[in-house]
C-alpha cells in the first residue's frame, strides 16, 4: 500500500469495512474474518502503535480502558466459563499486522500450549 496504512488503521478510517461490536474515542473492537474460535474478536487502539514493545508510559491510560473494554466485551460476548486474550508481538510471536492488536477468543476450550 503506497500510503503506508495497515489494514487496521484503514478500518479506523471506514476506508474497509469490519464487523465492529465496540467504538470509542480510544479503541476499536471487531470480529475478526478469520475466527479461530466461535468467539474471534480483534480489539485495537485508534493510536498507532506499532506492538506492545512500543508502548509508551503515556500509553498506560490508554492500555488500562483496552483492558475494561475487553472485560466488558467478555462479559457482553457471553465468555463466563472463560476466555484467551493474546497479544502477537513481533514476527517471532506470530505478529503479522504492524499495529497493535488484541485477539479475545472464547466458546471453545483452548489448549495449551498455544502453536
Amino acid at each position: 500500500m503506497s500510503d503506508g496504512k495497515t489494514i487496521f488503521k484503514r478500518i479506523i478510517d471506514g476506508e474497509i469495512p469490519a464487523e465492529i461490536i465496540h467504538e470509542d474515542e480510544d479503541c476499536l473492537a471487531f470480529k475478526d474474518v478469520n475466527p479461530q474460535a466461535p468467539v474471534h474478536v480483534l480489539i485495537i487502539p485508534k493510536k498507532e502503535i506499532p506492538s506492545l514493545a512500543q508502548l509508551e508510559e503515556s500509553d498506560a491510560a490508554l492500555m488500562g480502558h483496552m483492558l475494561l473494554v475487553i472485560r466488558d466485551l467478555a462479559r457482553d460476548l457471553g465468555l463466563e466459563n472463560g476466555y484467551r486474550l493474546v497479544a502477537n508481538t513481533g514476527p517471532d510471536g506470530g505478529q503479522t499486522v504492524g499495529h497493535l492488536h488484541f485477539h479475545l477468543l472464547g466458546q471453545r476450550p483452548l489448549s495449551w500450549p498455544p502453536g
